[in-house]
């Protein structure tokens, strides 16, 4: 089996308009045609820069969908994570996952640099900036084993805010 990275995620929403504003809005989400004729209660959205035909299916179910109880009292997807190219960027999304009200979490995993979210429907996902595979070093690889307290401003420092992410790890060469 050859999986060799995430093409589309789908979820289920309680409100399509909702879940379409924050997704463009905040993260920058473009609304892509082609949701089938006659068909309603769907979007389609691709992250900025992606090549995919659509990164996220977004379905609606309704204003009395309940909020998922996944990890807390049945099994579930915990979240998903999308990649951004520079530590910029990663401090961009901050701002605006903070303006918005989404942002609930931040971690620094050595290799990576977290954000965590949660969309209208409290999903929860993570915007994630990865070390090079030519900075990685013994600290950070070492530091893979915890879960560190995210300083952004530190790590612009350290690596450079338009430093390209992810080369030689999930970015080819």
């Amino acid at each position: 089996m050859g999986i060799h990275r995430l093409n589309h995620a789908v979820l289920y929403v309680s409100d399509l308009d909702r879940s379409v504003a924050f997704y463009r809005d905040v993260l920058g989400f473009r609304r892509v045609p082609m949701t089938p004729e006659g068909f309603r209660g769907a979007a389609f959205l691709q992250a900025p820069g992606s090549t995919n035909d659509h990164d996220l299916g977004l379905f609606e179910i309704g204003a009395g969908a309940g909020r998922s109880t996944a990890g807390r009292a049945t099994v579930g997807l915990y979240h998903l994570a999308w990649e951004v190219d520079t530590l910029d960027e990663l401090a961009t999304t901050a701002r605006r996952l903070t303006e918005a009200g989404a942002l609930v979490g931040t971690s620094d995993h050595g290799t990576t640099k977290s954000l965590y979210g949660r969309d209208p429907d409290g999903l929860e996902f993570e915007v994630v900036w990865l070390v090079p595979a030519d900075r990685l070093d013994d600290a950070a690889l070492a530091a893979r084993t915890r879960i560190g307290r995210l300083d952004l401003a530190a790590e612009i420092q350290r690596y450079g805010g338009d430093t390209r992410g992810g080369v030689g790890i999930s970015v080819p060469v």
